[in-house]
Formats: structure tokens, sequence, C-alpha cells
């Protein structure tokens, strides 16, 4: 099989050749900057300046050689701009507090405070306040706060509505250009085209923009899921409006070359249980995923993906009832979650994406025999009948023994006999 054929087999529950594998997919797929130039020298590539295509995780872009080497199967497609507003482009140099110097967009403007935190600015513009700090001897960047204090009175959804507007033609020009670029790959695509992910708390803050109104602070918003849901549900709906209609000029761009598209980041998983009950997310959230999944359903060939961590399997029937195809990162290490009774459970019903390698204990400290023996066996457990999507839980984080990475990588390989 090709790369896009043996993705699209594993995403219709049919059994491809090999178990495909994801990198550098998308903002939940991929690996830190250090670990991307830890693997080129791994690998004896071309000495080259990683770019650090998402400054908000610090994540590295995966190029042409290095995913040859690796044997990844998915390309992606993502936005033109960046977690902070600014363009990706215009590359220029920086070092990080640990000495690497990596290549960031050119509108990558900082400054230090007084305790040596890096600061960095929504599009770029040091005239605004400041959206996002790196501690001093950090590995990734910090969403900063920065709400007015609430009026009751004077609260109106529509001050949570700014970053949701109909699709630029530039956008959808990118989109378009991304996608004949990936689907040249011959690999699986990926697609992150934004606007529908609701409630998802990295975006609340909206780093992105220079002067966030509304409901902006972390913990005002999960108290007003509760308190104020009708404030939030006209703020979904609104969101939900605005990204079907973009869905469809989106779908107009881009054609059937995409076969999975990212829709959702929204957590609702800690590493014990879930950030919500049932009913209240059959209530609020629900609605909104059916309508978009419902729509890309009818009018594309796109497989559905749902991105939420923790202890979530108590949600993984209503995932599937609001038409979700795709769950990752499947963080088998939190309560209820593990891989023999996910897969026994709503395997024939959900695809896994991710779960292949434990990202807090056995991929940063533990031996490479350990990672080789669990990627071994989660590969056995999700593979069967097909529905599983090799790729570790979650980013590949900072700091991960590039030795430790690479038995990852190879025992897939020998999983599938390709090593």
């Amino acid at each position: 099989m090709t790369s896009k054929e043996r993705l699209c087999a594993a995403l219709g529950h049919r059994q491809p050749d090999c178990v495909p594998m994801d990198f550098g997919g998308s903002a939940v797929t991929g690996m830190h900057v250090s670990v991307v130039a830890a693997l080129r020298d791994h690998y004896g590539l071309e000495r080259r300046l990683v770019k650090v295509h998402e400054p908000y995780q610090m994540l590295g872009w995966i190029d042409e050689d290095l995913k040859q080497a690796a044997g990844i199967d998915v390309e992606g497609v993502v936005g033109p701009s960046t977690m902070f507003g600014f363009d990706v482009g215009n590359w220029k140099p920086w070092r990080t507090p640990q000495g690497l110097e990596v290549l960031v967009p050119g509108n990558f403007n900082i400054t230090l405070d007084a305790n040596g935190d890096i600061l960095i600015y929504p599009e770029g513009d040091m005239t605004a306040p400041p959206s996002g700090r790196m501690p001093h001897d950090g590995y990734f960047f910090d969403t900063i706060v920065r709400q007015e204090p609430i009026d009751e009175d004077k609260l109106d959804p529509a001050d949570n509505f700014e970053e949701f507007t109909p699709i630029s033609d530039a956008t959808l020009a990118h989109f378009r250009n991304a996608a004949m670029t990936a689907a040249a790959t011959g690999r699986g695509i990926l697609a992150t085209f934004g606007g529908t992910a609701f409630g998802d708390i990295a975006l609340v803050p909206a780093p992105f923009l220079k002067h966030p109104k509304g409901i902006r602070d972390v913990a005002e918003w999960y108290m007003s899921t509760a308190s104020r849901r009708e404030y939030v549900h006209a703020i979904f709906e609104h969101q939900c409006t605005t990204a079907l209609a973009n869905l469809a000029k989106v779908k107009d761009a881009v054609g059937d070359v995409i076969d999975a598209v990212f829709i959702c980041g929204t957590d609702f998983g800690t590493q014990k249980s879930t950030f919500c009950s049932d009913a209240a997310f059959k209530d609020l959230y629900f609605p909104y995923y059916r309508r978009v999944n419902d729509w890309i359903h009818a009018n594309t060939n796109w497989k559905t993906f749902k991105h939420s961590c923790g202890a979530v399997s108590r949600l993984i029937p209503a995932f599937i009832e609001s038409g979700f195809d795709i769950l990752n990162p499947v963080q088998c290490s939190a309560a209820g979650m593990d891989a023999a009774r996910l897969k026994a459970e709503f395997g024939d019903r959900i695809a896994f994406w991710g779960g292949g390698v434990d990202t807090q204990k056995i991929l940063p400290f533990g031996t490479p025999e350990e990672v080789r023996r669990q990627v071994l066996e989660r590969c056995e457990v999700f593979s069967k009948d097909g529905g599983f999507v090799f790729d570790a839980i979650h980013n590949v984080q900072a700091r991960t023994p590039v030795e430790n990475v690479v038995a990852m990588i190879e025992a897939v390989h020998e999983f599938n006999g390709t090593k």
C-alpha cells in the first residue's frame, strides 16, 4: 500500500499492510524542536536549523528527508498563522534558552522581563500587551491571561465572537496550495482548518488577539460552562454557524484530497476523571459537534478527528454518537483508558490515533528496551482489524532522550516487518 492507502484503510477499519505512523501532522501529534534536531543528527541528515512552525508549544517542522528516514505516513495541512497570530514564514534565527539555534517566523518578536522570562506578542506587535511567557529556563510558552474585570450587567457573548469570522480568500488560497502540495507526497493528509474547537482552553485566552474581550480567564471560562451556560451556548452557536459556512468554502478549495480533518482539541479528561458530567457534555458540546460532523460526512469524504487528553472512556460513546471517527491522543495511562479495554469496547466504531507509547513516563524516562516493549504491545492491541494510527500520546516533549525516540520509531517498523 501507499502511505495514503494505508491511512485510509486504517481509518476505514480495514486491516492495512502496515500500521501507519504520524509525527508532525498536527499541533497535537508533533515533536519539540529539540527532539527534531536530535533526530536529524541521529539519522545523519543535512545539517540545517529546524523551523519552529508552532512557537506556542515550540514544535519543530519535520522536513521531507526526516519523514522519509523515519517512515512517516501522514502529511499535515495547517493554517497560515501561529497560535500567536503571526504568519508562518520569513524565517530568522533564534537561540533557545538551552542554547539550540533554530529558525522562527519573522514576527516572532520577544522581550525579557525582570526575571529573564521571555515574553511574546500577538501578531508580533510589541505595542500590544504580551500574550505568552516562556520561563527563562523553559521549553515552551504559557498563555498570559489578559481579561478585563467582568461586569455582569455588560457581559455580552459577542465579545467572545471576535475570532470567529468568515474565512478570507488569502487563507483559502493557502489551504488550496497546501493541500495540493501535501497530495503530491503520496502520504495521507490530516488537515487543520480551525474554527471548530468549541471551548478549547488553549484558545479561550486568545493569545493571537491583541486585546481580547469577553471571558478569557481559564478558571472563569470553566465556571461559566456551569454558571453562564446560555452565554457559552450563544458563543458556540455563532461559532458553529460561521464554521459551517467556512467549511463549505474550504471544501470547494481543497476537494477530496484530505483524508482526515482536525475538528476539536477541547480536553475533557484529567488523570482520573472528566471535567464535566455526561449530561453537561450532551447539553453544551454535543449539539455543535454533531452539526459539524454531520455536515462533513454529508459533503466530504473526510474523517473527523477529536483530541481529548485524560480519562475520557465514559465519554467515548458520546464522541461516537456526535459523529467523530477518530480519537486522539488515547492517554492509556489515565484511569479507565486501558488499551485492550478501549480496543475491545470501541475499536469497531472509532479509530485510535495515538496511544502508541506513554509520553509521561516510558518515553522520557524509560530505557530504549522499555520503549520498544510498550510500542510492540500497543501495536499488537490497537492494530487488529485496522482502526489505529501510530503516534505517541500527544507531542514528544523536550528532554526526551533521542535513543528512546529512535527506539519508538524502530519498534513500529519492527512490528510492521519493515525494519
